[in-house]
Parts: structure tokens; C-alpha cells; sequence
């Protein structure tokens, strides 16, 4: 029997903090409230066990263990008072999945029209899977892509599907 292209895992502890902010002027703030620098554009910063993600011009997007939500929140809060800024729990409408394997970004290729190849380690795209807005970046041999959760399951098909075994890119 063939092995499928890369193991899909559901990741169930991530949390997800949205900061919206003039970056610019508040981005020392975010970054010592958050423990984490902030990143180039398409970049992101890991400093473990966070992530801090660029998502847009004023908009960034923390990963955390989800036990530290909360006292990041307030943190970050307290970073930004009085200033124009958002900073909201985002973990309970977004999914993340983990694509695991040696062809993990044929997975990928075959659903985001990004070329991944060419994703340095440190990048996060936004992009799509099929008709599903999403964002993506690596993690050791393979990648994490959110996605919210109200098409969590439409996205697990389709990772599945796509990591079938057979189903490679390359020739056979």
C-alpha cells in the first residue's frame, strides 16, 4: 500500500491573538508585550513557543499555546492603551491544520495558487485553498495552514484529498 504524501493533523492548542495598529508607532510596544519582534512583511518571528505573524500593513497575528491568551490579551491591552489599536482572541474562529512529510508542499500546490517553493522559512502567506481564504507558513519539514473554522471541515477534505497516496506531482 502507498504512503499518503503527508500526515494531516488537526492542531487543537493553538491560540490566535489579531492586533491591529499603526505599526510604525506602536510596534515596540506590541513587540515587548508580546515577547516577540516584530516581523518584515510576509515575515514572521518565532520565539518559542510564540509566533508573531505579518498578516498586513497594520495588522499582525500572534500564535501562542492557548493557556497564554489570555494573559496576553491584557498584556497587549495594556501596551496600546491610548492609542488607535484592536487586539482580539481570534483562537475560537480559526482552525489550524499540520501538513507533515517529504512531499507536504505538493499538498500545498496542489490547493494555493503561491508559489510555497519559494517561501523562506521565516515567511507567512496569505493565500487560499480551493475557495478558502487561508494563511500559511513552514514548521520543520512541513507547514501549518489556518483557516477559519466555520470551514474546518471542508478544509481537512481537502488536505486529505491532496495528500492522497498516488497522487504525487512529480513523475511516477
Amino acid at each position: 500500500m502507498a504512503e499518503a504524501l503527508a500526515r494531516i493533523t488537526k492542531l487543537t492548542d493553538l491560540g490566535m491573538i489579531q492586533i491591529r495598529a499603526d505599526l510604525a508607532a506602536a510596534g515596540d510596544a506590541i513587540a515587548a508585550a508580546c515577547g516577540v519582534a516584530i516581523p518584515a512583511a510576509t515575515a514572521m518571528v518565532a520565539k518559542a513557543p510564540r509566533r508573531l505573524c505579518w498578516m498586513s500593513p497594520d495588522e499582525l497575528l500572534l500564535v501562542l499555546p492557548l493557556a497564554e491568551v489570555p494573559e496576553a490579551v491584557v498584556a497587549l491591552t495594556a501596551a496600546l492603551e491610548g492609542q488607535h489599536a484592536l487586539v482580539l482572541d481570534v483562537s475560537d474562529m480559526r482552525s489550524a491544520f499540520g501538513i507533515e512529510g517529504a512531499k507536504a508542499e505538493q499538498v500545498l500546490m496542489k490547493l494555493c495558487p503561491a508559489d510555497l517553493a519559494k517561501m523562506p522559512a521565516d515567511g507567512m502567506r496569505r493565500t487560499r485553498a480551493a475557495q478558502v481564504a487561508c494563511g500559511v507558513w513552514r514548521q520543520g519539514d512541513g507547514f501549518v495552514l489556518i483557516g477559519f473554522r466555520s470551514v474546518s471541515d471542508y478544509l481537512l477534505g481537502l488536505l486529505n484529498g491532496a495528500a492522497q497516496a498516488g497522487t504525487q506531482l512529480d513523475p511516477r
